[in-house]
C-alpha cells in the first residue's frame, strides 16, 4: 500500500523539484517501486527525468480533464522501478478548468487511490503556489514534505506553510500529516545556514529531518542532462544526502506500519 507523499512549498526556489526527482529515484534505488507526479505546469521534474517535450505526449492534464487511464499516461523512467506521471504546459489551463467543477478539490485523490497497490511510494512535486493543483495534490496525499533553503527568511515561510496546511486538515484531508521538513541549500562554512537550521530544528525539533542536502554543483548540473543525481554522479555529496534522506523515509514509513500493526493487535 503505497505512502503519499507531496513536495511542497509555496516558495519557490527552495529545492522543491530537486528534491522530488532525486527522493524518488533513491527511493526507486532502495528497491521501492515509486511513482513521481509531476504537478507543475512548468514540467522540471518531467524533464529532470529526461522527458524532452513532446506535444503529442499524454500527461496529468488528460487524466484530470479528458478522464484518460492512467495506465496510457505513466512512463517509466531511466531508474528501474521509478515511473512517471508527467506534465506540461497544459496543467496551466487545468488549474482554470478545474474552478468551475464540482468537488474540484478532489480530482486527483481518486486517480492515485486505485494506485495505491502497485507502489510503495507516490511522490507528488507539487506548483510553487497554492492553486488547484496545488489544494489538489495536498487532498490527495497522506503527508507533505517541506523542503526548507537555509536563508534568512526560511522560519516565516515555513510558519505560512503550516497554517495552510492546518487549514486544509480542518476543511479538505483531516488525515494529512507532515513527512517532515528537509534543509536544502545548506552551507556549513556560513554563519546563516548554521543559524537557519538550528532555528528550525529548536522551533519544530524532530519534524525537521536529520539529513540535510548541501549546496552541490553536480546537484545543479543534473537536470540539464535529464537525469537524477544518482544517475548523473552517484558518488557526489548531493547524491549521498538524498540517499540518506530516502533511508528516513523508508524508516518512518516502516515505523508506521509497526505502530499500525500494534495498534490493530491491542484493539483485537
Amino acid at each position: 500500500m503505497a505512502r503519499i507523499i507531496a513536495v511542497a512549498n509555496q516558495k519557490g526556489g527552495v529545492g522543491k523539484t530537486t528534491t522530488a526527482v532525486n527522493l524518488a529515484s533513491c527511493l526507486a534505488i532502495a528497491h521501492q517501486h515509486t511513482l513521481l507526479v509531476d504537478c507543475d505546469s512548468q514540467a522540471n521534474a518531467t524533464g529532470a527525468l529526461g522527458f524532452q517535450k513532446d506535444p503529442s505526449r499524454r500527461t496529468l492534464y488528460h487524466a484530470l480533464i479528458l478522464h484518460e487511464p492512467l495506465d496510457r499516461i505513466i512512463l517509466r523512467s531511466q531508474v528501474e522501478r521509478l515511473e512517471i506521471i508527467p506534465a506540461d504546459k497544459n496543467l496551466a489551463a487545468a488549474a482554470v478548468e478545474l474552478v468551475g467543477t464540482e468537488n474540484r478539490e478532489h480530482k486527483l485523490k481518486p486517480l492515485l487511490d486505485n494506485l495505491r497497490d502497485k507502489y510503495e511510494f507516490i511522490l507528488l512535486d507539487c506548483p510553487p503556489a497554492l492553486d488547484l493543483l496545488t489544494l489538489n495534490a495536498l487532498v490527495a496525499t497522506d503527508a507533505v514534505l517541506v523542503p526548507i533553503q537555509c536563508e534568512y527568511l526560511a522560519l516565516e515561510g515555513v510558519s505560512d506553510l503550516l497554517d495552510t496546511l492546518m487549514r486544509i486538515r480542518r476543511t479538505l484531508n483531516p488525515g494529512l500529516e507532515i513527512e517532515g521538513i528537509i534543509l536544502t541549500m545548506y552551507d556549513d562554512r556560513t554563519t546563516l545556514s548554521r543559524q537557519v537550521a538550528n532555528d528550525l530544528r529548536t522551533f519544530f525539533g524532530t519534524q525537521v529531518f536529520r539529513t540535510v542536502i548541501p549546496r552541490n554543483v553536480r546537484l545543479a548540473e543534473a537536470p540539464s542532462f535529464g537525469k537524477p543525481i544518482s544517475i548523473y554522479d552517484l558518488h557526489s555529496t548531493g547524491a549521498k544526502s538524498y540517499k540518506q534522506l530516502a533511508q528516513e523515509v523508508i524508516s518512518n514509513a516502516e515505523k508506521r506500519i509497526g505502530t499500525g500493526a500494534r495498534s490493530a493487535h491491542s484493539g483485537a
